[in-house]
């Protein structure tokens, strides 16, 4: 089944996942990215189609994630934090299993 859009049905959605804390105390995080994933022209899409959209999106956002944790164990690493480093390479390794697990969801839709 093909349909047509009239409108631009365009999401990029540009993360920035850089977290910088200069200061000593305990706080919350609000992990929010200032976009919506709920659309209100969402019937258009088939579910198929919606969760390879939603799988997709997860796939990058994991790869953006990877890339972090890998930079800030590289700096750990260099400012004698090697427990630290080790950890967030681990974090990396797990985030990458996840991603494969998506990955592997997204080739198995029907």
């Amino acid at each position: 089944m093909s349909h047509h859009h009239d409108h631009d049905h365009h999401h990029d959605h540009d993360h920035d996942h850089h977290h910088h804390h200069d200061h000593d105390h305990d706080h919350s995080h609000d992990h929010s990215h200032g976009h919506d994933h709920h659309h209100s022209h969402a019937a258009a899409l088939s579910f198929p189609e919606k969760l390879e959209k939603l799988l997709t999106h997860w796939i990058q956002h994991n790869n953006h994630h990877v890339e972090d944790y890998r930079q800030w164990a590289e700096q750990a690493g260099q400012n004698d934090q090697a427990d630290v480093a080790e950890l967030l390479q681990a974090a990396a390794e797990l985030t990458e299993s996840v991603t494969l697990r998506f990955r592997e969801a997204r080739d198995k839709i029907k």
